[in-house]
């Protein structure tokens, strides 16, 4: 266990902003996770758990307590056979586009979409981080955590996740801290039917093909980049936390109300992208609503925080930001967004020692 005073916290993350921790501690091993998080709580401190910070914007005054980064290591495959799937237990610090290309080498399908995320497994159900057409919910049988309330390890079968949109029980308090992840994936030489239109005409293939799995990861890899959405330090466009705010899911009501606005500012023949959502509700695009309420590609340039030049989603670094030019910006995408079309977007990352 290492463990550091004063501690520059931006290095950590991957929009490479915010302040100092008062106390970073990096953990190794699974003890080491759980006696570090216990001994401050029993303390009763401030505690903020980190893995790979590429969902976070730490408030430039940093954190005024101890922050846990955990660094464990371990990847187990606790079966393997074209019956029951591979079921592989994962640690959290984990890289997670380390194991999707493992998946990938070993045969294992499921996850290969996911290909290219930053970030640590440990963090993918907190999310249930997702991405053409796939999402981690659809392959995780069990999530082993830290229950900070009751001071023990408890396990949660997928069912007990309450998995939702970008949103899972571990997302809702920081009760839970995630040590380990258990995903079962087929065994199959070809992906997932693939369920992504850009990605399908990438690959010369019809909605709902199935396709080599490494073709499969490239594709998807090819994607990304394309978006600025595979980290590259000499590249500004990918200082960020990815796609910065979630796809909205509306009532049918709040849906007939944005069209009326889109429709008055843009005239009746122009629609957003809609699609079917849970209990009636339909889900639109947030990066549609963003450009079309005037903040383009490449907002703000030069910065110091301004919108990817590849993706509007992504609010990015451009070398100087503080976490105030980035929270500065966010707010007003969300604000102008609400301004021209009544829709509210949500932040994807966690704000921490500030808000919008």
């Amino acid at each position: 266990m290492q463990i550091q005073a004063a501690a520059p916290l931006a290095p950590l993350t991957t929009m490479r902003v915010g302040g100092p921790a008062e106390r970073l501690v990096t953990a190794t091993t699974t003890d080491e996770v759980v006696d570090a998080i216990r001994e401050v709580d029993d303390a009763d401190e401030p505690l903020l758990v980190i893995s790979g910070g590429s969902n976070l914007v730490i408030a430039d005054s940093g954190f005024p307590g101890t922050v846990v980064r955990i660094a464990t290591k371990g990847v187990r495959v606790e079966s393997d056979d074209r019956c029951g799937g591979a079921n592989v237990r994962v640690a959290a610090g984990e890289s997670w586009d380390g194991f999707v290309e493992r998946a990938v080498a070993e045969g294992w399908s499921g996850i290969e979409a996911l290909s290219g995320i930053p970030g640590l497994t440990g963090a993918t159900p907190v999310q249930n981080v997702g991405a053409y057409g796939q999402e981690v919910a659809q392959t995780i049988s069990q999530v082993v955590t830290w229950d900070r309330h009751e001071q023990q390890v408890r396990t949660f079968t997928n069912g007990e996740c309450a998995f939702t949109y970008r949103h899972s029980i571990f997302k809702a308090s920081d009760r839970y801290v995630v040590l380990e992840t258990v995903f079962q994936l087929r065994i199959a030489d070809l992906s997932a039917p693939v369920a992504y239109a850009d990605l399908a005409s990438q690959l010369g293939v019809d909605l709902g093909a199935r396709v080599p799995l490494a073709d499969a990861r490239d594709a998807v890899l090819a994607q990304r980049r394309k978006r600025g959405m595979v980290l590259d330090p000499s590249d500004h466009d990918t200082w960020s936390c990815g796609s910065f705010f979630t796809n909205p899911i509306l009532t049918a009501e709040q849906s007939e109300a944005m069209l009326e606005r889109v429709a008055a500012r843009l005239g009746p023949d122009v629609a957003p992208p809609l699609f079917p959502a849970s209990n009636g509700r339909v889900k639109t695009s947030a990066a549609w609503l963003i450009d079309r309420a005037g903040f383009g590609k490449g907002y703000a340039m030069p910065g110091p925080a301004a919108l990817s030049t590849k993706h509007t989603l992504a609010i990015t670094n451009r070398g100087e930001a503080s976490a105030a030019d980035v929270a500065h910006l966010a707010r007003t995408v969300r604000d102008g967004v609400e301004d021209a079309f009544g829709v509210r977007l949500v932040n994807e990352p966690v704000f921490v020692g500030h808000s919008l």
